[in-house]
Formats: C-alpha cells, structure tokens, sequence
C-alpha cells in the first residue's frame, strides 16, 4: 500500500471556516466529508493535495427534513445509508431510494455522503441521476454569500464541476411532487458492486391520461450526467401509449454519447440505454396511475 503524500490537515467548526480556508488554499485543497472517493485516490497518488479540510466536525449539516410546503432538504453530511432508511424519502421519492438502495456496498453507503458524491461528479453517478429527475437544487456557499442552482447545472465535465475555490454545497433540496407523479431508476452493471454500465432515472406525472413534467436522465453515456431533452420532448404531452414509449426511449438513446471502456462497448451503451429508458418509463407511469 502506498503511503499517503504529506498533507496539512484542518478540521474547521464552521462552514464559514471552511470556505475561509478553501479560499485561501485554492486549487491545492481537498474537502474531506465521508472519504469514500478522496481517501483511496489519495493512496493512490491520483490527487495529492496539500491541505485536506475536513467538514466532519462542522454541527448542523447532517440532516434530512421537510421544507415547509416546498419539498424535502439534506445536509452535506448526510449519508446515503440516511436516505435509503428514510420514511419520506421511501413514500415521496422513489427514485431516489431506488438509486441508492441499488449502491451494493453497505461500507460505502455508510460512510460517503450524497453531496461528496455529487461533488465526485462522475458521470456514472446514480444519486447525481436520480436527483436531476426529482428537479432538485445545491446550495452552494462561499465567503461572499449562498446561492442556489439546478443540480442538472451542477457539473461541467469528467470529475469537474462548477465550484470555485472558497466555495462548498451545504445542502441538497428536493421540490415537492404534485399528485400522480411517479419516478424509477434502472442500471446496468456487470456485478452488483461495480459501477454502472448505463444508468437511467425518470420522473414524471400523468394528468388527465398525459404526461407532464417528464424528465427522462442518463448516465454513464457522456462526460456528465445530462437529461435527454429530445426523449422529454416525445413524450410529453401525450398519451402514454406503448408506440410512444418506444419513441421516447429511441430518441433517448440517439442522445446518448457513450464511449468503449474496460466495462462496456459504446455500442452496447446505446442499445441498453434505450431498453433501460422504456422499462424506466413503464414502471414510472405505474407508479403514476397508482
């Protein structure tokens, strides 16, 4: 095992430290939060900070509850193995529950965090999937303020985001689902512990025997996960019939922009991408009918 590269160390009490130090630090910095994806590439040479601010002993950001009328919100601590047992998560928003229920690794559940793993921003992410076909937000703070903006606006590229030095999310906010909605996520892995071949979440909502709001979300088949605005497009509005499922998931995997890698051929990518977005959309519309 390869020893860690030397590294200064700060454990701030406050977000507002934090970001003072991530400030200072720039590009050179790490936030460390559950670890899981820091602390073996950090073994592995594959980054070598020079500061690691841990965020573990700042009080107040480990948490998941209602936002009045709006929806639901987590903190940046919060584990995925909090969401997956959680009751409302469970009841109002499937597809959550099922992209991280479908995380084998009960260590990695346990100790890694939804927000460190958005802030990973792989492209084969399932919390990043789910979470852009709820609609949700990331509140982003730095020194000079907070804002908040679309998750799906989140990432940029492989491993890039839109965060700057000095800044950190604090949290994640979920919106309300109307009456009617219903939500699934599939992916396709080679074994239960690996990460996905192709991952797929939907969200949607039938009113009046149409559906609305329709996101349909991939991942794994491009540089980020992304939506597929054409497949969207197809389906909204209309009748749900199976023709027009079948559209939707064609329109969806023409979107798709997957490469060849140990784990899977472009090409296997792309019809898989369009079998997952149909089942997806059939299981969503049942739980919309129901």
């Amino acid at each position: 095992m390869r020893v860690l590269k030397p590294f200064e160390y700060f454990e701030p009490g406050t977000v507002a430290q934090a970001v003072r130090l991530l400030l200072s630090y720039g590009d050179k910095a790490k936030v460390l939060a559950g670890g899981v994806d820091l602390i073996p590439r950090m073994r592995q040479r594959k980054v070598t900070p020079e500061y690691v601010v841990n965020i573990q002993r700042i009080a107040g950001l480990d948490y998941i509850r209602g936002n009045g009328s709006k929806g639901l919100r987590f903190g940046a601590l919060t584990t995925l193995h909090s969401l997956e047992l959680s009751p409302r998560i469970q009841k109002d928003y499937t597809v959550l529950y099922e992209a991280v229920h479908h995380i084998a690794s009960v260590q990695v559940k346990t100790m890694g965090t939804a927000v460190g793993n958005l802030c990973v921003a792989t492209p084969a992410s399932d919390v990043a999937t789910a979470l852009i076909a709820l609609g949700a937000e990331v509140k982003i703070v730095s020194v000079t303020g907070e804002r908040t903006i679309p998750i799906e606006n989140f990432f940029v590229g492989v491993g890039q985001t839109i965060l700057e030095p000095g800044q950190i999310v604090t949290e994640v906010l979920l919106p309300d689902l109307p009456a009617r909605t219903g939500g699934a996520f599939l992916k396709l892995v080679r074994t239960a512990a690996d990460i996905a071949k192709v991952n797929v979440a939907v969200n949607l909502r039938v009113t009046s025997n149409k559906c609305e709001d329709v996101k349909i979300v991939l991942g794994s088949v491009a540089p980020t996960v992304f939506r597929a605005i054409k497949a969207e497009k197809v389906l909204g509005g209309q009748k749900p019939d199976p023709e027009v499922i079948k559209a939707a998931a064609e329109a969806a995997a023409t979107q798709a922009k997957p490469i060849t890698d140990l784990r899977s051929t472009a090409e296997y990518r792309r019809e898989t991408t369009e079998v997952l977005v149909r089942r997806a959309l059939e299981r969503a519309l049942e739980g919309a009918k129901a």
